[in-house]
């Protein structure tokens, strides 16, 4: 089966040997987005803040393969603190929400650039 990357300048480009995101046949796994704009500069503030930017991201990405949030099957979310959880699951559900993913959340020491958020995603977009 072959295996495509996609690439889009509406997210940030990858900071590190990696794509942000692999195709293969109907599938898509998406790489962890921090909150980086297009640009590159780092959006400062909550966890709120942060989280939007982290979707604005995924969704761009996804539009590069065709696909939008409506194909998401499964979402891993890193926060730095377990406490920001219940702000970090309202934006998600203004993102997703009647259609629910499979999801894991997972508390962690520390992400890239020191931020409070990291989301990946894999997706299955139409043949």
């Amino acid at each position: 089966m072959a295996m495509s990357f996609v690439s889009t300048d509406k997210a940030p480009a990858a900071i590190g040997p990696y794509s942000q995101a692999t195709k293969v046949g109907p599938l898509l796994f998406a790489s962890g987005q921090i909150p980086l704009r297009p640009d590159g500069t780092l959006v400062e503030g909550d966890i709120v803040e942060q989280a939007h930017q982290v979707f604005a991201n995924i969704k761009a990405v996804l539009a590069e393969a065709g696909g939008s949030l409506s194909n998401v099957v499964k979402a891993t979310v890193f926060i730095k603190d377990m406490n920001d959880f219940g702000q970090l699951n309202e934006v998600y559900g203004q993102y997703f929400g009647d259609h629910k993913p499979a999801r894991s959340t997972v508390e962690v020491a520390r992400l890239p650039r020191d931020v409070k958020v990291e989301i990946e995603i894999i997706a299955h977009l139409e043949v």
